[in-house]
């Protein structure tokens, strides 16, 4: 597991203009776990990337080989795989690098296992993020970037996110970004009826935050798509109508609550374009809710009069306060957690020491029937029944000497991390060859067998 490694950014650490440079959509996703199978043939990679984080789970090259050279150390890889990110963003990576958090073996395990619980979202309790942890680790498996190691701890991270969901009330109580979008909004308005809501794209995030404003029974919604197939088709579910996003700047002036989540790379409305837009509707408020990253509003919009605009940022942060409210919910999320990494890491040791274990005792039981079969040699006359008793004592005894630094290397937790250290070790101590050098093949998805059991 040493050469385990997690380089992320993630709302506590990066602003959002920050991380919507360095966003994959899904086709983005499957390019970089190519490019990233080509680069470094011998590693491993999962890329996370949500809208409040990018994280690369990566198992680092041991053996040189890949066109980017030898990876000598574990301090090396992080800057390597920084540039490697660059490089796919084409962004500078004096963008980000400050920014990143880096961790490594059972502290990157734990880092995972709480993220796909939700115990680590700006919105703790959040359904989506399991979704995406799957989503992820399935990328990589279409890819064959994922690999022994990284397997089973995707395996094992989706079960806990399941776990905690199921055994937990921590998705309970929450609020949701879109709650809280109408909550601002009534800040605004004292009535809806007369008021029109405009939805600027179709996806899943875009429904979830209609679905809130249309109970509020608005005059008039309006959903607006690139694909007017899918605008009339959202449009149907809430009793509005559908429009061609050819004629945004005149719904917009149409509208007093904009909802924008599209997918587009650069913004699609400007502040020039809100300027008229605010003019046009002589200066009347509007609320803007751009739940989109990258964002499709220009931060500038916001610093127009009378213009309200909230991004993923704003509204997440007031979902967030609700924490105090769920704390038992929360710690026992924690405890689920923290189970199921003891679990994950006694199994993983288990994969990892189990060869040399196995070599060991294979050595000192033929080191043990050597003396044996030497010394019956000097006995004339000794009879079969003895001879299996004396063969049963010398493999008991092997078995009793072995017994306990083979129980420390199997159980011993505060050994985690270590393993590559112990590993030589013993092929030191008793003189064993190729320990550890256990071939990196990728192993099928149902090879993660152990699974926690409350």
């Amino acid at each position: 597991m040493e050469h385990l490694s997690l380089l992320g950014l993630n709302h506590t650490t990066a602003p959002l203009e920050v991380r919507e440079q360095l966003v994959f959509d899904s086709a983005q996703m499957h390019d970089a776990l190519a490019r990233f199978h080509a680069d470094f043939p011998d590693g491993e990679l999962v890329l996370l990337s949500t809208c409040n984080r990018l994280e690369l789970y990566s198992v680092r090259p041991g053996n040189g080989g890949g066109k980017t050279g030898e990876i000598s150390s574990l301090e090396a890889w992080p800057a390597r795989l920084t540039h490697w990110l660059a490089g796919v963003r084409s962004v500078p990576p004096a963008l980000f690098a400050q920014r990143l958090y880096h961790k490594t073996s059972a502290q990157a395990v734990e880092h995972l296992f709480n993220v796909a619980a939700s115990l680590d979202s700006m919105v703790l309790g959040e359904a989506q993020i399991l979704g995406q942890v799957r989503a992820a680790y399935d990328a990589s498996r279409e890819v064959k970037s994922a690999g022994r190691l990284l397997h089973p701890l995707f395996q094992r991270a989706v079960a806990v996110g399941k776990d905690v969901q199921t055994r937990t009330s921590l998705g309970d109580g929450r609020l949701s970004v879109a709650s809280v979008a109408v909550d601002f909004a009534r800040r605004i308005f004292d009535h809806f009826a007369d008021k029109t809501v405009l939805c600027i794209g179709a996806g899943k995030m875009s429904s979830l935050v209609l679905r809130h404003f249309a109970n509020l029974g608005p005059g008039k919604l309006i959903v607006c798509n690139r694909d007017l197939a899918k605008a009339e088709n959202l449009s149907r579910q809430f009793n509005g109508s559908a429009a061609d996003l050819q004629n945004l700047p005149e719904l917009l002036a149409s509208a007093d609550i904009v909802v924008s989540g599209t997918g587009s790379a650069r913004p699609i409305i400007t502040r020039t374009m809100f300027d008229a837009v605010m003019k046009k509707r002589r200066y009347r408020p509007v609320f803007v809710i751009d739940i989109a990253l990258p964002r499709d509003v220009e931060a500038s919009v916001g610093e127009a009069d009378n213009v309200y605009l909230y991004n993923l940022d704003d509204l997440q942060e007031t979902v967030a306060k609700t924490l105090s409210q769920r704390k038992q919910a929360v710690d026992s999320a924690g405890k689920i957690v923290n189970e199921h990494l003891r679990q994950f890491l006694l199994a993983a040791r288990a994969r990892e020491i189990g060869p040399a274990i196995d070599q060991l005792y294979k050595r000192y039981h033929a080191v043990g029937q050597e003396e044996l079969a030497r010394t019956l040699s000097k006995f004339n006359g000794i009879t079969a029944e003895q001879k299996a008793e004396v063969e049963e004592l010398v493999r008991r005894l092997v078995n009793k000497i072995l017994h306990d630094p083979v129980r420390t290397l199997r159980q011993n937790e505060a050994l985690h991390g270590l393993t590559g250290q112990y590993l030589h070790a013993m092929e030191m101590l008793f003189n064993l060859e190729g320990v550890g050098e256990e071939k990196a093949e990728d192993v099928p998805p149902e090879a993660d067998q152990s699974k926690f059991s409350g």
